[in-house]
């Protein structure tokens, strides 16, 4: 049995089933590094991690941790938004994670936005290996949150069910909008009959 504390740790469990040593994954949305240095430590030395954010104080305090934990080498840190997905990364990937909305303790005007986050959404799909996932944790208590959230949801709910398996995790007994996971996981291919 799992304690999760927050949904950001479910996030966690759920792409350190599918993460393999050597595989290359995605953090979307470097922030703090936690997610980054998850994945670099998932990958192992011979994997490599692609960590997106437009935000250069976000790319230079993931780069620190990194730095410190003696995982730089297999962390690539791209100074974009995570639209331009497909511009970095060529080799298919088992994990895509995104950690929507602001940067703790940065600017609260500087956020995702729904029309970025759905052209990264749909290039990572594309990305996927069968059997991969992307999480995505959204935060609805703020309005660029909500839209990401119901603009996320249309998308989600038209993936054919035959090639993906989506999940939507509420915490439900939690006051003020608590942020909310979408879990999305591409179907190994079955073979022919």
């Amino acid at each position: 049995m799992i304690s999760i504390k927050k949904i950001t740790e479910l996030a966690h469990h759920k792409t350190g089933l599918i993460i393999k040593k050597g595989d290359y994954v995605v953090d979307a949305t470097a922030g703090n590094g936690n997610d980054t240095v998850f994945l670099a430590e998932k990958v192992g030395p011979v994997g490599h991690v692609y960590a997106f954010d437009i935000q250069i104080d976000a790319l230079a305090k993931t780069a620190e941790i990194l730095k410190k934990k003696e995982l730089s080498d297999r962390v690539s840190l791209i100074q974009s938004g995570h639209e331009q997905l497909l511009q970095y990364v060529r080799n298919p990937v088992s994990v895509v994670m995104y950690n929507l909305g602001f940067l703790p303790g940065g600017d609260r005007q500087v956020t995702t936005k729904s029309e970025t986050t759905l052209s990264s959404f749909k290039q990572a799909l594309t990305l996927l290996k069968p059997g991969g996932m992307i999480t995505m944790v959204i935060y609805p208590g703020h309005s660029e949150g909500r839209l990401e959230k119901e603009e996320l949801m249309l998308v989600c709910k038209d993936l054919s069910s035959s090639d993906y398996a989506v999940l939507h995790l509420e915490l439900i007994n939690q006051a003020n909008d608590p942020p909310e996971l979408f879990v999305v996981q591409k179907i190994f291919f079955r073979p022919a009959e």
